[in-house]
């Protein structure tokens, strides 16, 4: 329930902390005195519409918090869940209307939109009134509450599901054959580009690997140029090892003729016939490592030039034509085998769609027998509230074609407010006051079912009295021991019933007006009550009147 509202510089009210308790609470006072305000200030922190307006006259901001106390299992807590905000404890909702037009959002202080603050609202209170037509004017509405009046709203969410099974079905068939159509008419270019790219059999990184083998061909052909001529030196016609060799062999005979003349020149010549020799072995090894195949660098060549024009035709790098390939391969393979999978899914869209109907033919019968029991009840409650000649019907209307989340029926509130009129739509039929009444007598027969846990009633006792005020002020109080009930009310039998009386007033000067908001006890109440029964002056008489009021409602 709403068990805080706090208010601060929205138009006449400059300062407001109220407490709210559980039962009955009604707000009277004089007209003008800001009863409005209040409402339009608890509208503002439910999401209503943000308007610069409403910011009192010197403000540059006006803010309004309003604290509930619901259950854990509350749907309300479940809205915040869902968009990750922290919902232990109390939920806060506060609203701030700057006076440039500006509106900030909070929930429980985390910055939040007003869509989310509009959801959560909707969840927590109703507010109803002679003009505030948010709970009637929606015909999806009207079917909600036959639902959770009938209790099946676990059915409901059966036919949901099957309803989502049978649109994803039919989505993945329409899919599948847009697929096939596709392919169909390109099947003659996927045969030829997979039988193509089938015999070129690309792998991945394949052409990379191509590239640097090449590149190392290619230097190695370079390379070998060098290393041939350095082999033609050390062994052609021109190679000096022979002549070394010759005059090492001559000096080495000479050496005894000439002790140690010769010695240094044969060690150093030796020496350089011993490099020389593994100059020839290094030689060997590099012309071993430098041989390639002119025939392997050509078909490298061949190959990357061959997957490089592939690349280019189809518009895809070089490693991705493998993948290429095994995508045409599947959609031929979706074509080859599209009729079998066509029909599959032809036969699954049936079923779901059977399988739909059956659950909301079964969901039209619940309603169609939940709709005269809702009628009677309504019937009931329409008597005391001086509408006994009036008729509500719960019309309801069943199209098999027209397959919706919610079932396939349209129920709508309609009324005849006198014997041998037409019926139509309750919005359209029932005046103000008619309205307000059949609006009560639908909350009560609901007040136990598919109702926020604080309903607000905004002057909705206007134009009736006597029997009639009273029959709305019973009623209320029925409503008052399931759900929190506020009431905003000009009629003294129903302020007379009240758990608990605020009192709405207005104080200050010429330059300067604001609205107080006061709960009254009982000696204040009879004087209040006492007001609403003879207006401007109150008489003897009427504080009597008061009196009796309250005693009747005091049990």
């Amino acid at each position: 329930m709403l068990f805080q509202l706090s208010i601060r510089d929205i138009v006449l009210i400059e300062r407001l902390d109220l407490e709210f308790s559980s039962g009955l609470s009604v707000l009277t006072g004089e007209t003008g005195a800001g009863k409005s305000i209040l409402l339009d200030a608890l509208s503002l922190a439910l999401g209503a519409r943000g308007d610069a307006s409403l910011v009192r006259h010197g403000a540059t901001q006006g803010q309004v918090t309003a604290v509930f106390d619901v259950p854990g299992n509350h749907p309300a807590r479940a809205i915040l869940a869902e968009n990750a905000i922290d919902d232990d404890g109390d939920i806060l909702l506060r609203r701030v209307q700057t006076a440039d037009g500006r509106t900030r959002v909070f929930i429980n202080d985390q910055p939040a939109s007003v869509a989310l603050m509009r959801d959560v609202g909707r969840a927590l209170v109703e507010i109803h009134g002679q003009h505030d037509d948010r709970a009637l004017v929606d015909a999806a509405a009207h079917r909600e509450l036959l639902d959770a009046f009938g209790g099946h709203l676990g059915t409901v969410s059966g036919v949901g599901r099957a309803w989502r099974m049978w649109r994803e079905a039919e989505t993945e068939l329409a899919r599948h054959r847009a697929k096939v159509e596709v392919a169909a008419r390109e099947a003659d270019y996927l045969r030829a580009s997979v039988d193509e790219l089938a015999k070129l059999d690309p792998q991945p990184g394949e052409e990379t690997e191509l590239a640097e083998r090449r590149a190392e061909m290619m230097r190695a052909e370079k390379i070998a140029t060098d290393i041939k001529d350095a082999e033609d030196v050390m062994t052609g016609s021109d190679s000096p090892l022979p002549a070394l060799a010759g005059l090492l062999r001559r000096l080495q005979r000479k050496q005894a003729d000439v002790p140690g003349l010769l010695d240094e020149i044969i060690r150093t010549l030796d020496e350089a016939l011993i490099l020389m020799d593994e100059t020839q072995s290094a030689i060997d090894v590099a012309m071993r490592a430098t041989e390639f195949d002119p025939l392997a660098l050509e078909q490298s060549e061949e190959r990357l030039f061959a997957l490089r024009a592939a690349s280019r035709k189809f518009s895809v790098p070089v490693d991705d034509l493998a993948a290429l390939r095994d995508s045409m391969s599947a959609d031929l393979a979706d074509l080859d085998a599209g009729e079998e999978r066509l029909r599959l899914l032809e036969k699954q869209v049936v079923g779901a769609q059977e399988a739909y109907d059956r659950l909301a033919e079964e969901l039209s019968g619940l309603r169609a027998a939940t709709a005269s029991t809702l009628a009677q009840v309504v019937m009931a409650e329409l008597p005391a509230l001086k509408l006994e000649r009036a008729e509500f019907i719960v019309e309801t209307a069943t199209d098999k074609d027209n397959r919706q989340e919610a079932g396939i029926d349209q129920v709508e509130f309609w009324v005849r407010t006198n014997p041998g009129t037409r019926a139509g739509p309750m919005m359209r039929v029932a005046s103000g006051g008619e309205l307000s009444r059949f609006l009560l007598a639908l909350k009560v027969a609901l007040a136990d079912r598919g109702s926020a846990p604080t309903l607000v009633f905004d002057e909705i006792d206007t134009g009736v009295g006597g029997a009639v005020a009273d029959a709305i002020g019973q009623r209320l109080g029925k409503l008052a021991r399931g759900v929190q009930v506020l009431s905003v009310t000009h009629a003294p039998q129903v302020a007379a019933r009240a758990d608990t009386h605020l009192l709405i007033s207005k104080s200050g000067g010429t330059d300067s007006v604001s609205t107080t908001v006061s709960e009254i006890d009982r000696s204040a109440r009879q004087e209040e009550i006492a007001r609403m029964l003879a207006g401007a002056t109150i008489t003897d008489e009427a504080r009597a009147a008061a009196a009796r009021l309250l005693s009747e409602n005091s049990a």
